[in-house]
């Protein structure tokens, strides 16, 4: 059951108990709704309007550095070779766990939650709509980049593919990640965050 219908159940409830008790008016049996259903829902929308915590803003940090690693070492990165001198084949898996699109334990896992508690944060106005701008962009490239990144792994299977395609779209997903990377320069400078 949700929170929403365990308070209907108890209110319910709680009005039968009352007027089995006395007389109660419904004015008073919605006051007393009202107020026990502000003690289920306020706090965690107390919650959720709160700024970002210094160990959330920490994260960006830290996925940037990522980012800019990925794409200094992007063939080292997105090359596997086999043991013993085998057969070597791109892999586009590092670019999703980059992005934070891979455990709940990357950096950049939902950042975007994180750029949501911006707005309960006192922010020069002038960065205001530069942040806004770039977790947008931000957005848009991560899932541009996570497409191409994932198709890339299909590419040597499809009609017509082969190694060829696989590099084609592991390339799209660079072009993504460099705008990706472009789009957290922006948003730590919004936020008064140092990149190295």
């Amino acid at each position: 059951m949700t929170r929403f219908s365990l308070l209907s159940v108890f209110v319910w409830w709680c009005t039968l108990e009352l007027s089995a008790a006395f007389t109660v008016s419904r004015r008073d049996a919605f006051v007393s709704a009202a107020s026990t259903a502000a003690a289920f829902v306020l706090p965690s929308q107390a919650m959720a309007a709160a700024p970002p915590t210094p160990q959330e803003l920490a994260r960006i940090k830290e996925g940037y550095k990522g980012i800019v690693y990925l794409l200094d070492n992007w063939d080292a990165e997105t090359t596997t070779c086999r043991e013993n001198g085998g057969e070597c084949k791109r892999d586009a898996e590092p670019v999703r766990r980059y992005l934070g699109l891979r455990s709940t334990t990357d950096p950049l896992f939902q950042i975007e939650k994180v750029f949501a508690k911006v707005k309960y944060m006192d922010l020069d106005p002038d960065k205001l709509d530069n942040f806004f701008e770039a977790s947008e962009e931000w957005n848009s490239a991560m899932n541009m980049s996570n497409s191409m990144a994932f198709i890339s792994q299909f590419g040597e299977y499809n009609p017509g593919g082969g190694k060829d395609e696989v590099l084609k779209y592991l390339n799209e997903a660079k072009i993504q990640v460099v705008i990706a990377k472009k789009s957290l320069e922006i948003i730590m400078d919004s936020l008064d965050i140092a990149a190295s």
